[in-house]
């Protein structure tokens, strides 16, 4: 069932509760209340009721107390002192729950030697890096990327682990995206994800931004 739309969330901005800076939706962050008054996180937007808006900014949650989502819902509520944290953790599973989706759509190759190949037929529209990725491992993929005028994305914002779980694999450490639909939306949710922990900047990225953590 499609949540309702309270009147106050149409339009193409949204008002930040905290520094009443407005933007368009995908800037900003949704909460929702539950019933019994605890303000909650609707990254997806999709929560029934009434919403209150902030930044894509983990700072400007952290500032968000109690007072300004109770001045936001006009109501008494109850907001988790780790919000800020508890959205990243979100964001970050969100992506990855979106990656698994790209898997699945046969768009994810993993291994150096299978991203070498992508590269090299130019299908790869992004690299993902593990964040224990050695050092060298991480430059001669982009090396060969930047050499043979491929523009990619370059991710490097979740563990070997954390891949694998998404991925259905063992130790992922590189991995390379084709293009599709199912990536175009992988991309857009590490965009928000690298943006909340940037403070906010969701709508600057380059054609081939380098989302590292």
């Amino acid at each position: 069932m499609l949540a309702r739309v309270e009147p106050q969330e149409r339009g193409p901005e949204r008002t930040c509760v905290v520094t009443g800076a407005k933007g368009p939706a995908e800037t900003m962050l949704r909460f929702a209340l539950s019933p019994d008054g605890v303000v909650t996180p609707d990254i997806r937007g999709k929560l029934p009721g009434r919403g209150v808006w902030t930044r894509l900014d983990a700072g400007v949650v952290a500032r968000a107390a109690a007072k300004a989502f109770a001045r936001g819902f006009r109501r008494p509520v109850t907001a988790s002192p780790d919000l800020a944290r508890e959205i990243d953790a979100l964001l970050a599973a969100d992506a990855l729950q979106f990656l698994g989706i790209v898997n699945k759509s046969g768009l994810v190759v993993a291994g150096a030697a299978k991203v070498e190949a992508a590269l090299r037929g130019k299908r790869a529209i992004a690299l993902i890096h593990a964040r224990e990725a050695a050092a060298d491992g991480v430059e001669k993929l982009d090396r060969l990327a930047r050499g043979l005028g491929v523009a990619v994305a370059t991710i490097n914002l979740f563990d070997s682990a954390r891949l694998d779980l998404a991925l259905g694999r063992t130790n992922v450490i590189h991995a390379a995206l084709s293009a599709g639909q199912a990536s175009a939306a992988f991309l857009a949710k590490v965009a928000r994800l690298n943006a909340y922990r940037a403070g906010g900047d969701a709508g600057a990225w380059p054609s081939a931004p380098d989302l590292t953590g």
